[in-house]
């Protein structure tokens, strides 16, 4: 008797597991990298874009518009963390504080000021091309 192997099919929990945890480790390393060479880095933009759309494929998310969909929006909600964990680092930094407490007392407002001061057009137009890459990548 030969025993037939079931197809293997990723589970449905796998994607919204998967990208949150690399998300958060991808804007850790992008946080530390700007923090390290004293610049936004917004090309890390980029590299986030091409993660999210890699671990929604690996993930099991079928193709199509909803996961061009999810990894532009996980490529925003990484480049907003981003922006306000650098924002709370320097800041925390002047005042004494730790990042997480610096951050929790960041206002949306002072952080949306501090990240258009800090991110000169270069930036900006590595973060706008990294949505553009989500949408070819994650289709």
């Amino acid at each position: 008797m030969q025993q037939t192997i079931p197809p293997s099919h990723p589970a449905r929990w796998l994607p919204p597991v998967l990208l949150p945890f690399g998300g958060i480790l991808l804007a850790l390393l992008w946080i530390l990298l700007a923090l390290y060479l004293g610049r936004p880095c917004g090309w890390m933009a980029v590299a986030s874009a091409l993660a999210s759309a890699l671990m929604l494929r690996l993930g099991g998310m079928p193709r199509g518009w909803p996961r061009a969909v999810a990894a532009v929006t996980a490529t925003l909600l990484v480049i907003a963390l981003v922006n306000w964990g650098i924002a709370a680092t320097q800041i925390g930094i002047a005042m004494g504080l730790n990042p997480w407490d610096s951050a929790l007392k960041l206002g949306s407002d002072y952080a949306w000021t501090l990240a258009k001061l800090a991110n000169p057009i270069a930036d900006r137009v590595w973060m706008g091309l990294a949505l553009v890459v989500a949408v070819i990548a994650g289709r």
